[in-house]
Parts: C-alpha cells; structure tokens; sequence
C-alpha cells in the first residue's frame, strides 16, 4: 500500500488553501521552500512569513526560503544525540560570532579545527584544549573533546531561533490555522481517505477536495452573490 503525503499552505487569516501538493514522501523535510515559493506566486507577495511545524525543519530548505524573502516560524528538531545521553546539548553552547568561537557551560572557548565535507554541508568543527582538566567533563562528553558541529550557513538558523524566542506564539497561530481545513476534509473523505491510486489520480481527487472547500469558504467569506460577481469578472 502507498502511503501519500499532503502538503497544504493556509491562510492564517481567512483559512483558505492557498497551495497543496501531494507527495509520496513519508516526511515533510523536503517541502517547505517547495510549498512556500508556491504560496508566494500565488499571493503575488513580495514577502512572506511562512510557520510550519517541526517536520518541516531543514536548514538547506530554510535557506533557500531566507534567500527568496521568505521569513521562516519553525522549531528546530531534538535529536540531540548527547542530550538523549543525559550530556549538555548544543544549545548549552554560546556562538560568539565576532570571534567564531563557542563558550562552554564551563567559560571556556571552543576554537575552530577543522572544516570539511558531509553530507553536501560544509561542516565547521570546534573544541577546546581544556576539556581534558575540565570539572564538569563528566557532564558533557566522554570523549577527549567535546566537539560542536557548525554548519557555514548556521547563522540563518540562529536568527529563526532569535524569532521563534521572541515571538512564541507564533505556533498557535498555525495551531489555530491548519486545523480548520484539516478537519473538515477529512469530515468529507471520511475513514477510507483517498479514494483513487496512484499519485497522479490522487492528486485530481485532492485539488477537487481544495476546490470544493476553498469555495465553501469564499461563499462564508463573501457570500454567494459576490462570489458570482467575482467569478464573472
């Protein structure tokens, strides 16, 4: 059995569909630059603030959002290996930009050693020569070294985590937006979902469901009069 993927953009304001697109990915990772982009073209926006849950979070696809005007609400996966450990996390970690260093939970400076290849990714690596004597090592690796992973375009991150700080509440707003539409489609499809195989039928059945709601909304919105004199424009 296929399992298929929908990916849909709402308006937060009025609860339409703006973009969607189905998918036979079992993960989202790969779809927020895709869905956004498209949003944007719809919207004919010049900018566009975009919250999406954690499955969406890929740096390489925030990036390629920042880099098309496109303001990104998302919180950063756990899956921290060595938090899971019971260690400090990277978060514990404080990036000094002017110097490209880390601070330790311990004050000391983690210096850059190394850089190269993984995974596409030019990754940065950090340590301290103080670890060795650190009283608090314990706490933190049991290695030589605790060494902090930096990816060359993190600083893009960094700011998206400097949003999501400041502004909180950001993921009730897409709490509050996504579950409108959600709910009522799957009202309509009912328990056995989608009815048709493959995923270019599928995707005909979903672009019918979104049509179909979109214009059940416009008709609450504007009521049907206007929408007749809007389609007949």
């Amino acid at each position: 059995m296929v399992a298929y993927n929908v990916q849909t953009a709402v308006d937060s304001r009025h609860h339409i569909i703006v973009a969607h697109e189905v998918t036979n990915q079992g993960h989202d990772r790969q779809q927020l630059a895709n869905m956004a982009v498209q949003t944007k073209s719809a919207l004919s926006a010049d900018d566009l603030t975009v919250v999406a849950d954690r499955g969406y979070y890929s740096g390489e696809e925030i990036k390629a959002c920042d880099e098309t005007g496109i303001k990104t609400y998302l919180p950063k996966s756990q899956t921290s290996s060595n938090q899971a450990k019971g260690f400090f996390g990277k978060r514990d970690f404080i990036y000094h930009s002017e110097d490209d260093e880390y601070e330790c939970p311990a004050g000391e400076r983690a210096i850059l050693r190394s850089c190269r290849q993984e995974g596409g990714k030019m990754i940065r690596r950090y340590w301290s020569s103080s670890c060795i004597r650190c009283s608090i090592k314990s706490q933190c690796t049991t290695g030589k070294e605790r060494r902090i992973s930096r990816w060359e375009h993190e600083s893009i991150l960094d700011e998206l985590e400097a949003r999501m700080e400041c502004e909180p509440d950001m993921m009730k707003v897409r709490r509050s937006t996504v579950e409108h539409p959600f709910g009522t489609l799957k009202s309509w499809m009912g328990s056995t979902h989608f009815q048709m195989k493959t995923i270019k039928r599928v995707s005909a059945e979903m672009s019918l469901h979104v049509l179909a709601y979109n214009l059940k909304r416009v008709m609450k919105i504007l009521g049907p009069v206007e929408l007749m004199k809007a389609m007949q424009a």
